[in-house]
Formats: structure tokens, sequence, C-alpha cells
């Protein structure tokens, strides 16, 4: 599923900076031989942070960084001198990124709205100086603490594509013609299945200067929830659309079967999909007259609203919009 341009998994290893130690130091001064502990406190260790960036919207950034540290904290010293901070790293993602634990698949992190920011690696806490430790009856602790350790694991960083709607459908089902006609994005587009390999983004201008986001993702085959075809990997884009647009050709041997696969493909991967509002376009209508259209009508899946469209010849595409639109709302 990469593409030079488009990357929505890496896997990273990440380690945060140690504590600075504190500073076992004693107050020097020419009249006064015995001065008191002035130790400082070490410094605190550099987080590693995740943030989400709109700008962004691949992981590409990210596939050739396998290991990402932060700056260790700086050691205490004299005159109760706190060691320096360590920078913290931080990776900037797009919107919609889960980072999960590799060994435990632990989700860690979630970023949905520009700027969020959420901590993944913690930075040791840096040791306190001697001048913490002194007593009425030990005035001068020789003791100090070592800076806290590093903190290091493997992290799956997952881009999830948001989006208003998600194509739903079979490889050449029509999906990236759709949307190249009702939106500025300009997919591959061709006649043999899969030449859509990485989601792709587009904003559907609708009345009074509205508009909603449409995603084409990759097409399902039979068998997708187990990895077959593009397997997985395409499947959790859908996870953060609002509603799904199942496209089927007009031209298939059984809609109703083919929707059914559709539909039991994403059951099988997060029951959850089956809650959302769907929709089904039946493309590639200008291929079949009214009579054949009245007569497949019977044999349409009844749980779901349709309507035939035509990207190429431009049909029912605004009655298109206007249901989409009106599920969004709801």
């Amino acid at each position: 599923m990469d593409s030079p341009n488009f990357i929505d998994y890496v896997k990273l290893f990440l380690r945060s900076g140690k504590g600075g130690a504190g500073s076992r130091h004693f107050r020097k001064e020419k009249h006064v031989p015995l001065g008191g502990p002035d130790g400082g406190d070490g410094g605190r260790g550099g987080h590693i942070i995740i943030r989400a960036n709109s700008q962004l919207w691949t992981l590409i950034h990210l596939r050739y960084q396998k290991h990402i540290f932060a700056e260790d904290g700086g050691n205490g010293s004299g005159q109760k001198s706190t060691g320096k901070q360590g920078e913290d790293t931080i990776l900037e993602v797009p919107l919609g990124t889960v980072v999960k634990n590799s060994e435990t698949g632990e989700k860690v992190a979630e970023v949905m709205e520009d700027g969020d920011e959420v901590i993944l690696v913690n930075g040791g806490r840096g040791g306190l100086g001697n001048f913490h430790f002194r007593t009425s009856v030990n005035q001068a602790p020789e003791h100090a603490q070592p800076g806290e350790p590093c903190v290091e694991d493997w992290f799956t960083l997952e881009l999830k594509v948001l989006a208003d709607v998600g194509l739903v459908g079979f490889p050449n089902a029509g999906k990236s013609t759709l949307l190249s006609v009702v939106s500025a994005a300009k997919p591959k587009i061709a006649n043999y299945a899969f030449t859509t390999l990485v989601p792709n983004l587009g904003v559907v201008a609708y009345r009074e200067h509205r508009s909603f986001v449409m995603a084409d993702i990759p097409g399902i085959i039979e068998g997708a929830a187990e990895g077959k075809g593009l397997g997985v990997r395409f499947l959790r884009h859908i996870e953060r659309n609002s509603m799904l647009l199942f496209v089927i050709s007009a031209d298939t041997k059984n809609i109703q079967v083919e929707y059914d696969i559709l539909v039991g493909e994403l059951e099988k991967y997060n029951p959850e999909l089956l809650d959302k509002k769907r929709l089904l376009a039946i493309s590639k209508s200008d291929l079949i007259d009214d009579e054949l259209k009245t007569m497949l009508e019977p044999d349409l899946p009844k749980d779901i609203p349709h309507i035939f469209i035509s990207a190429v010849a431009q049909m029912n595409l605004d009655t298109l919009k206007d249901k989409i639109w009106e599920n969004l709302q709801k």
C-alpha cells in the first residue's frame, strides 16, 4: 500500500532523556571556610511529544527515522544552580494519527485537532542536590540524588484518514471517477482493479458555499478483514468517516450480494462501522435504461437508501450531494 508520497504506518524506537544528577557542592567563600551545602538540582530529561499538524497528510517524514532520542538533562552545580533541562523532541504528525505500544498493542495516544500534544515518553526527573538534604543534625550532607533513567520502547504510528464521507466498494466500482468529478481531487483512474492504492481526499463544494470532505479509499475484496488484498491497512481509514457511501457498479452481476460482502467485511473488521449512516450509489448508471432500473429496484438492499448515478454523464450528482449533506447534518 506504500507509495512514494503516502505513508500511513511507521514503527519507531523512542527514548526520552535521562534526568541530570543533583550536585554535592558546598559553599566556598573567602571568609567562610566551612560553608553549607548549595548543590543544585539536576535538569529534567527531554520528553518525546507527538503534535498534530493540519498541514501534514502522511507519515513519510518519519519513515527513515527509526530511532529517535530526546536530550538528557544537565547536572546540577554549586550556588543552587539547576542543571539545564533536556530539550523535548516533538514529532509532528497528521490529524487522525494513533500511537500504539508495538509490543502490547495498547493505544497510547491519539491526536485529532490541530496543535494537540501528547507526551509519549516522559523524560527522567532530575536528582535533588545536597542542599535539600541538610538537617539540624547533618549540616554538611554529602548525599545528592542521581537523575532518573531514560524511558525507551517501540511504538507504532498509524494514520487514519479524517473525512466526512468514506467511499466503500469493490475495485473498479467508479469511486475514483466520482471523487474526481465532484471535487478538485485528481486520483489515478484506470480500467483495472486496485488503481487506487492509497486514500485520496477531496473537498466537495455544496450549496451556499458549504462543503464536505470525501475520501476515496482503496477497494475492498472478499477477505479484506483477514488481510487479503490491501486488507486492514485501508479498512482503518474508514473508521474516521462520519458516513459511508457504498459505490456499486450498475453492471455488476448481483448488487445485493456485492453489498452484503462489503458489509460483512466491515463487520468482521469493526462491528461499530455498521452504526454509521449509509448510502448506496449505483454507479455507471448511464449504461442502463429506465426499464432496467425499474427491474433492479426489487432486488436492491432494503436497509439502505439508494440512488442511481453516473459520474461520467454527470447524472444525479446534485441529488447525491443533497442526500449526503442531509445525512451529515443528522
